[in-house]
């Protein structure tokens, strides 16, 4: 019984999950995105938007529909706020301002800062640490593993699309299986040179 309880709230929570966050469910929200299309998304209307659109827009891949979500989204927020309500989530994620086509400018700053210093770290590794070192190509390896996640995490906070979400989430998935793997093999490692350097203790005692 206990077992069955335990399968429905889980099922319950994955239908609570795919449909959606509270703002985004919100029929305001979904009004205000149907009327923005079909003021601004076809048309002459759809023209106009794409000639004052900016250029660096949209080569980050904004469309009229996303621009119409984003500002739906903030009208929601502001009837939210006025109401004396907390800001919903839209999407399974907070509201952020954008900046440029920054989606979310403080996120993709920090995800390139930190790409940025283990670019640096992997720079003074390879200068201070010989490459005959037994574990050189591992923590080499490790170091271009997490140089790729960080630059697809920047690339999702900049722009949020399926592709740009899943590289994000897969490239973190396999900085955490590197460390385990750089983990165990430095374990490995460590404890051979034990063996070895008690080995020859005993060879020279001999």
């Amino acid at each position: 019984m206990a077992g069955r309880t335990a399968g429905l709230v889980l099922l319950a929570g994955a239908a609570a999950l795919a449909s959606g966050s509270q703002g985004d469910r919100e029929p305001v929200y979904r009004d205000c995105v149907l009327q923005c299309e079909e003021r601004n998304c076809s048309g002459g209307a759809l023209k106009h938007f794409r000639s004052r659109q900016p250029i660096y827009m949209s080569l980050a891949g904004w469309t009229c529909r996303d621009d119409c979500k984003y500002e739906c989204m903030w009208v929601t927020v502001g009837l939210y706020l006025q109401e004396g309500h907390k800001v919903p989530q839209f999407h399974g994620k907070w509201p952020f301002s954008r900046f440029l086509f920054f989606q979310e400018p403080a996120s993709a700053v920090a995800s390139f800062l930190n790409g940025l210093a283990s670019l640096v770290m992997l720079c003074r590794y390879r200068t201070s640490v010989p490459a005959s070192s037994p574990m050189y190509p591992t923590c080499v390896a490790f170091a271009w593993v997490s140089l790729n996640a960080w630059f697809w995490s920047t690339v999702f906070h900049t722009r949020d699309t399926d592709l740009t979400e899943k590289m994000d989430y897969f490239c973190a998935s396999t900085v955490i299986l590197h460390s385990i793997y750089l983990c165990c093999v430095s374990f490995l490692e460590d404890d051979s040179l034990y063996l070895l350097k008690e080995s020859e203790a005993k060879f020279k005692l001999d």
